[in-house]
């Protein structure tokens, strides 16, 4: 050692920061853990990868155009709104996301019913692959979400099985969907069936029929359970995904469908564009319909009329000859009956149009109003009109499946619908005004004509009123079965606006999860940083010392020595175990005590004092140990046990307690009766006695600094195993006797904060020339590098690394080896 190491400067380590280095060589020490853990989660994921169901995406492509009606052209007399409106794209979205559209999906696909098959690591959904066909009783309660098991007997016999722990379960009806109760039969049930035959169970009501008439192989089961028809549409309606399938063609949807059944995300995703289509088709044909089905309640009226006045004719015909009117009366008759036609015309508009004020006013529906060409009114501002409401109350219809009631969107479709209106109710007070003065010219024509003919007989005259009206509604006929097959052939034409462009088809491939290789990713992470940050943890929060690297971090204070851990049954190692690692230790320990107390030569006896921050670190252990080594270097030696407190030193040397230097210090007995010679050659021993109740106060009195001077001139080297410095302060009582002191500090023991109080003392002049020694020590790649290494290594090489060469023993048994993993955590 050299001088500068000797003289240390009273001053602490300038920042103590965290020991990085120190947390590396932890986490390499405990390597094998860390690769424990990755194993383990790696086996985790390589689980979840194996029994995580496949998930799939498939996708369809559709159109949503404004398809013109080929058979519309500007002759069509009908006026209807093949159109549509704008925003029609936007709205196919919204109504691919109703509910009300996916209840029709699910119902007709019939997706409540699972087919499963007994799996590895689950059931697996068969969905038509299944041999079979369940055929519900729709009007009967089904049981939910509870498997219900079919085990074929053979190609014409099955088994249902199954066990329930409750009596009451949840059922469904599939005609209403509403919900009940369902008595169940506890425990296992078992009954057979043939295929074909009425199953009237309690939890199941239908039958099952088979899909060929291909072989089931006997004894094979499978699996039936019904769901909850409203939480399969609602898992339906929220995972499709509907968007454009390219920013620069928005008419065209992509429909995409995620799920673990290849075969029914097909079927979904082509049966939603079928009934989308459908639904469309007959929103667009709603209002021909409505004109056909006026046109219609038309016709029976004017085809009963027909029959009245040809019953009429031919009565007169029988009651009265047939004869001929004069040619002038015939053209006058004519001209009558033209003008009577014109009116009917023009009172079958009047009746349309009231009719259609009194609906604007009296009704809230208006997607049933006729188109009034029906009628005959070619008024563009009503058709127009007319044509727009529909289409505004249309578009709010299809709205409430989607909005919410009071929203400012059904505000604003309700103020334009009402401002429409309010324009509509004006046009056809005009319009019947105008018809009303157009009706009374004709009255005044009729009635001229008709004063012409009452010159004729009144046979000839009924006989012309007659036929006038058997025409006029011979005439009115045609003219309605004239305008309905116009109206159906532009129905029968019609086509919907939405066109499966690319059907889902199964052509392989579409899985997307789960992702293997992410799983194996994470489980690498997790299973590196999990063990890094507990070990992160435990490192941060740990307050014990590990190493003389952590108290060259936290003290200027030199480190003497190393002591291996050592086990044996009493502390005379170094008499008992001369060639032992740790014998050798204290032979370096007393090497390096010579030479500090040979810097300052000195006449008589030295003294070395030996403490430690509180009990069980070795301080007694270290002290018997220093004594002996130096007694049997042949030096004269006395070991004073100067723990007055918790005295310990005499068991070792088969000494009593009884009397010791307590009894001289309060005067009982002289020094030679207190000291004892022992079995080693060359020392000494005065255990501490009784203990006494004012240990400081005794060893702070004149008899003690007599001695130690007395001492001084017969001994060569005194020890003093003084008390633990961290619990009382006899031992500051003693410093002033040392002349070089030993702070004992044991590794995975001793706090760190302990360290903070030798240090204050150290800084303050209290304690001179004090040097570590540490205790417990192992030789470990992740401690002790730097001072400590040398030291474990160069006196540890010969006789094997600390901890393990001088242990005794043979191997060390499995619950040890656990036990000693967890302690080095």
């Amino acid at each position: 050692m050299s001088e500068d190491y000797l003289e240390h400067e009273h001053q602490e380590p300038s920042n103590i920061s965290f020991d990085f280095r120190g947390y590396l060589f932890k986490v390499l020490n405990l390597w094998k853990f860390v690769l424990l853990c990755i194993g383990v989660a790696l086996l985790i994921a390589y689980l979840i990868n194996v029994r995580k169901q496949n998930v799939y995406k498939l996708s369809s492509l559709i159109s949503v155009e404004n398809d013109q009606n080929p058979f519309f052209t500007a002759n069509t007399s009908i006026s209807f709104n093949w159109g549509g409106v704008s925003g029609k794209v936007g709205k196919t979205i919204t109504t691919l996301k109703t509910r009300t559209h996916n209840e029709k999906v699910v119902d007709s696909l019939q997706f409540y019913i699972d087919y499963f098959v007994e799996g590895k690591y689950r059931k697996n959904d068969i969905y038509r692959q299944a041999p079979f066909v369940v055929v519900l009783d729709s009007t009967k309660l089904q049981v939910l979400d509870y498997p219900i098991g079919i085990r074929f007997l053979d190609n014409s016999t099955f088994e249902v099985f199954t066990e329930f722990e409750s009596e009451k379960r949840v059922g469904q009806r599939y005609d209403t969907k509403a919900k009940g109760s369902v008595s169940v039969p506890m425990g296992i049930f078992k009954q057979s069936f043939k295929v074909g035959e009425p199953i009237d169970l309690a939890f199941f009501k239908g039958e099952i029929l088979l899909r060929s008439e291909g072989t089931i192989k006997p004894q094979s089961e499978f699996y039936v359970q019904f769901s909850n028809f409203d939480i399969v549409v609602n898992r339906y309606k929220n995972n499709i995904i509907v968007g454009p399938f390219n920013p620069n063609a928005s008419s065209v949807l992509q429909l995409s469908l995620a799920g673990h059944n290849k075969l029914k995300l097909v079927d979904y995703l082509n049966t939603t564009a079928v009934i989308l289509s459908e639904t469309e088709l007959e929103r667009k044909n709603q209002y021909a319909s409505n004109t056909i089905k006026f046109i219609d309640s038309s016709l029976a009226a004017v085809n009963d009329n027909l029959k009245d006045y040809n019953e009429e004719m031919n009565r007169f015909r029988r009651e009265n000859k047939v004869f001929d009117v004069s040619i002038e009366m015939s053209q006058i008759s004519d001209k009558l009956k033209s003008y009577e036609a014109e009116l009917e015309s023009e009172q079958i508009k009047l009746d349309y149009l009231q009719a259609l004020e009194s609906y604007l006013r009296t009704k809230t529906d208006y997607t049933l109003i006729a188109a009034p060409s029906s009628v005959g009114i070619d008024e563009p501002n009503i058709q127009q009109s007319v044509s727009k409401i529909t289409v505004l109350a249309i578009e709010r219809q299809s709205m409430e499946y989607s909005t919410r009631e009071g929203s400012d969107l059904f505000k604003d479709l309700d103020r334009r619908i009402d401002a429409e209106k309010n324009v509509l109710l004006e046009t056809i007070e005009a319009t019947r005004a105008t018809i009303r003065v157009l009706m009374q010219g004709l009255n005044r024509n009729i009635a001229s004509l008709e004063a012409q003919l009452s010159d004729l007989p009144e046979d000839q005259q009924e006989f012309l009123k007659i036929q006038r009206k058997l025409d006029i509604s011979q005439e009115a006929y045609n003219v309605y079965m004239d305008k309905r097959s116009e109206a159906a052939i532009v129905k029968a034409a019609n086509i919907s606006d939405i066109a499966i462009i690319d059907e889902a088809k199964d052509i392989g491939g579409g899985k997307i999860g789960p992702n293997k290789s992410l799983n194996y990713m994470m489980g690498l992470m997790l299973g590196f940083f999990i063990p890094m940050f507990l070990i992160f943890v435990i490192f941060l929060l740990d307050t014990t010392i590990h190493g003389s690297d952590e108290i060259q971090q936290l003290s200027n204070i030199p480190i003497l020595g190393l002591i291996g851990k050592y086990r044996y049954h009493n502390n005379l190692v170094v008499f008992e175990k001369p060639k032992s690692a740790v014998a050798e230790s204290f032979r370096s320990i007393r090497s390096s005590l010579q030479f500090i107390l040979n810097k300052k030569p000195k006449t008589g006896g030295r003294t070395i004092m030996v403490t430690s921050s509180v009990s069980g670190e070795g301080k007694t252990f270290t002290s018997i140990n220093i004594a002996t080594v130096y007694a049997l270097s042949g030096k004269k030696t006395i070991l004073l046990g100067l723990d007055l407190r918790k005295p310990k030193i005499f068991d070792d040397f088969e000494l009593t307690n009884d009397s010791g230097i307590v009894n001289y210090l309060i005067g009982e007995a002289d020094f030679e009766s207190v000291n004892n010679k022992t079995h080693i050659e060359n020392l000494s021993v005065v255990p501490a006695g009784p203990i006494p109740p004012n240990p400081s106060e005794l060893l702070m009195s004149d008899r003690m600094e007599s001695l130690i001077t007395s001492l001084r001139e017969t001994y060569d080297i005194i020890v003093l195993d003084t008390p633990p410095l961290g619990l009382v302060t006899d031992a500051l009582e003693l410093v002033k006797y040392a002349d070089t002191s030993i702070f004992m500090v044991r590794l995975d023991y001793t706090k760190k904060g302990m360290l903070q109080l030798i240090n204050a003392k150290y800084r303050a002049g209290e304690i001179k020339n004090i040097s570590f020694v540490l205790n417990f020590y192992k030789h470990k790649t992740n401690h002790n590098y730097g001072y400590g290494y040398g030291y474990g290594y160069g006196y540890g090489y010969g006789y094997g690394v600390y901890g393990n060469a001088y242990h005794e023993g043979g191997k060390r048994s499995a619950w040890k080896k656990i036990t000693d993993f967890i302690k080095r955590i």
